[in-house]
């Protein structure tokens, strides 16, 4: 096995490209040295990014925030604009493993792992964020829900890297949440979860809305059906009634020792109802 620490995302592209064997990504490590260790993957060269410094900033802009794919999940939450424009976000962030882990983990780590279960992705998929990839061919900009395709594989092609995560400036009076259940309170993964990102009009009246779930399908579900129900409310309990019952419908989850179907259908909607009247009120305090 070799260890290669590349100084530039050129050097790292070019590596991962002509690779021979099974080549790897470390960002943080939390979830590839893991795997190592269980058995489950045995790279034949693993490409540490953590020393190519674009890469470890989070940059902010007229209109986005440019999150780099080896910034650590703890250093999110340290970040103030961030946090009050994306409190979601933060929040899902926040939630991947120990605080230890929090100080190497990555949420771009933690969207190529390809989890069904992973903690920052349903709320990134509501955010509506964007993945900036690099590859021997250039650079491609597509949405987060577009990166994982089954649980454990990813659209990348050979030789692409994800660079960045994007993230939209809000517009006035917005906010969204995220929430999961698990059975204890930290170092757990996902039994289902929802995420939720709202704009309202100047009357406080939902005019966009974003709804995602996580642990609920082989990949986190983006549910139009649940989000045109918040559009045109003032997310009544009679809109949050809907709304659970649209999600609990559209979940396709799997029956195993931490959920039943019927568990994570219920539990589904029951979440979805709590992050969409906390990102409600968030948006009116905006």
């Amino acid at each position: 096995m070799r260890y290669i620490r590349p100084s530039s995302l050129e050097d790292a592209v070019g590596l991962l490209a002509e690779a021979s064997g099974k080549a790897a990504i470390l960002a943080g490590g939390s979830d590839l040295l893991v795997r190592m260790k269980g058995g489950f993957i045995e790279p034949d060269l693993i490409i540490d990014i953590k020393a190519i410094d674009a890469l470890g900033r989070i940059t902010e802009s007229d209109d986005c925030f440019v999150i780099g794919a080896a910034v650590p999940c703890a250093v999110l939450g340290e970040n103030t604009a961030l946090r009050h424009a994306w409190p979601g976000v933060v929040e899902g962030a926040k939630l991947i493993g120990s605080k230890q882990v929090q100080g190497r983990c990555t949420i771009v780590g933690n969207l190529c792992n390809a989890s069904p279960a992973a903690d920052s992705v349903p709320a990134l998929v509501a955010a509506g964020a964007k993945a900036v990839i690099k590859g021997p061919a250039g650079s491609r900009t597509i949405a987060v829900e577009m990166v994982p395709v089954a649980p454990g594989k990813t659209s990348l092609a050979p030789g692409e890297i994800i660079e960045a995560i994007l993230l939209d400036k809000r517009p006035p009076h917005s906010g969204d949440a995220y929430q999961r259940f698990t059975p204890r309170t930290e170092m757990d993964i996902a039994v289902v979860s929802a995420a939720v990102n709202l704009t309202l009009d100047d009357q406080g009246v939902v005019e966009k809305a974003r709804v995602a779930l996580g642990a609920a399908a082989p990949t986190v579900l983006l549910v139009e059906e649940a989000a045109n129900i918040l559009i045109g409310s003032r997310v009544d309990d009679s809109t949050l009634e809907r709304l659970a019952e649209v999600c609990s419908g559209a979940c396709r989850p799997i029956d195993d020792k931490r959920g039943t179907v019927e568990f994570r259908k219920k539990v589904a909607g029951v979440l979805a109802k709590r992050v969409a009247l906390t990102a409600y009120q968030r948006a009116g305090q905006k």
